[in-house]
């Protein structure tokens, strides 16, 4: 007589198969990607809070508080940027700063990277210049146009100085922060296999040391905009070409509060773009990779 009874040996594959199927589902959490309802909620998100922005703006242009020279509306607003947009200035100043801003954060990137590592692998060069770089990131990036135009004139270099200088701190030193929060476990297996020099610093420091890292790029291309609008604001010159800075310093001469309040919200969306487009899905990422988000 047959029966549907299984070998002890299948039996034992099997359940051992069932339990690493269990730990693999409890330790994953049952993580999967995002569904298209969540980014749909994500892409969503941002255009319910500016909608709410308009609503109550709205509301107070209607209320007369101030005069519409004060607190314009915000179809007076879109008409200022329609008006900027027919003179082919509105799109040639923002592809003109978000170029200025990418070239100087890249360039920024590749100085502060070797930067940070040095003061963060050398506890002595971290000693002598670690509170010089942090009384530059502290340091308020519009000092420097003064200065940089005394150097170089109304030219490219004294806005990408000013870039530069706003960038270069906030990235070192958000390297050197991810660097401390390395285990030193890491660093000693490392050793002992052998990894020294680039290839340790390439392959074992910056991977570790990435989330600090990535912080330190965000704020490096925050402190970059930032630097940049300061400069576009006080370095004006037609041999510059425009700038969302320079337009924004226009409308405060012509004293057009319109004008003044597009520019100022154009400057707030080329941010808010850059950081959901670049650095919202990085940063999700890694901490999908490291297990602290599903």
């Amino acid at each position: 007589m047959q029966t549907d009874e299984k070998p002890p040996s299948e039996v034992r594959a099997s359940d051992l198969s069932q339990l690493e199927a269990g730990l693999d589902a409890l330790e994953t959490g049952g993580r999967q990607g995002p569904s298209v309802k969540t980014l749909f909620a994500r892409a969503l998100s941002p255009l319910i809070a500016i909608g709410v922005i308009i609503v109550i703006w709205q509301i107070i242009f209607y209320l007369q508080l101030q005069p519409d020279y004060v607190i314009p509306g915000p179809r007076q607003v879109w008409d200022a940027l329609a008006n900027q947009a027919e003179q082919q200035i509105l799109w040639q100043s923002t592809l003109n700063s978000i170029r200025r801003a990418a070239q100087g954060f890249i360039i920024a990137v590749i100085i502060a990277t070797p930067i940070g590592l040095a003061l963060g692998l050398n506890s002595k060069l971290r000693a002598v210049f670690g509170p010089i770089l942090t009384g530059l990131q502290v340091l308020p990036s519009v000092a420097w146009v003064p200065a940089a135009i005394i150097w170089f004139g109304l030219s490219d270099a004294t806005i990408y100085t000013v870039i530069l200088l706003g960038a270069v701190p906030s990235i070192a030193n958000g390297l050197i922060a991810g660097m401390d929060q390395i285990p030193p476990i890491y660093l000693r297996v490392g050793q002992i296999l052998g990894a020294k020099g680039l290839p340790r610093a390439w392959r074992i420091v910056l991977p570790a040391s990435w989330p600090g890292y990535l912080a330190g790029l965000e704020q490096g291309w925050a402190f970059a905009w930032r630097s940049l609008m300061a400069a576009e604001l006080i370095a004006v010159s037609p041999a510059l070409g425009p700038g969302l800075g320079q337009m924004l310093d226009t409308g405060r001469t012509l004293g057009d509060m319109a004008l003044v309040l597009g520019s100022i919200g154009m400057i707030m969306a080329v941010g808010i773009l850059v950081e959901r487009v670049v650095f919202s899905p990085l940063r999700q990422r890694t901490l999908r990779n490291r297990g602290l988000i599903r």
